[in-house]
């Protein structure tokens, strides 16, 4: 079994590696590979994509690494493995961002990600904050509404059918955490950096067989 950490070279993988590596030799899940070769993505069976920055410019870089999102798109939407979006990874699954300018997402969750708005609201929302669980889901084993995760983001994941916001987190107004449908799920946060919740967290998608 392998899981692959998509890199098109969009932010610090090295916490995310070691944090999959660390669950993945606890739960006995396979190998963990960080690697933008669509050959090897293609062999996956799960995929994990990680980005930090602006939606626009991570998009650009996916798609400037020729065959990478074919890869990831034949793995997660042909072939249903399981997937991973952490946070920018997250908000790429939205049908659009509007992050300086409307910029297509990959339409598997239907919504929009627009900013964090609201009077005197800090922005960047960055920070830990409690989630606040809606749908129960088999990434959830062990964790419960209360539970904290790191969040470092500007602009929010408006979700257009409310069965596929897994949880929450308030933020001047409720603020999407996690999303998931079929074999899909991203989390705004990172795990990576999210102590013993973030862990769990990654330890139950290694384990997940949607």
């Amino acid at each position: 079994m392998s899981t692959v950490i998509v890199d098109y070279e969009s932010g610090n993988l090295h916490s995310a590696e070691k944090a999959f590596q660390r669950m993945a030799q606890e739960t006995g899940s396979g190998d963990v590979v960080v690697t933008s070769d669509p050959d090897v993505v293609r062999k996956a069976d799960r995929v994990v994509l990680p980005g930090d920055g602006a939606f626009p410019a991570c998009r650009k870089a996916l798609f400037d690494h020729s065959g990478l999102f074919e890869a990831i798109e034949e793995v997660v939407i042909k072939d249903a493995n399981p997937f991973l979006g952490i946070c920018i990874g997250m908000q790429m699954m939205a049908s659009r961002g509007m992050e300086y300018t409307e910029t297509p997402g990959f339409d598997w969750v239907g919504g929009t990600v627009d900013a964090i708005s609201g009077k005197g609201l800090k922005v960047p929302h960055m920070g830990w904050n409690d989630l606040v669980i809606e749908q129960e889901h088999p990434v959830f084993e062990g964790i419960k509404s209360g539970d904290h995760a790191y969040f470092v983001h500007s602009y929010q994941f408006q979700v257009a059918d409310p069965a596929q916001r897994l949880a929450y987190v308030e933020y001047g107004s409720p603020v999407t955490a996690v999303i998931g449908r079929d074999n899909m799920v991203g989390m705004q946060f990172h795990p990576e950096k999210s102590q013993a919740t973030g862990l769990r967290l990654i330890a139950n998608f290694l384990r997940w067989a949607p």
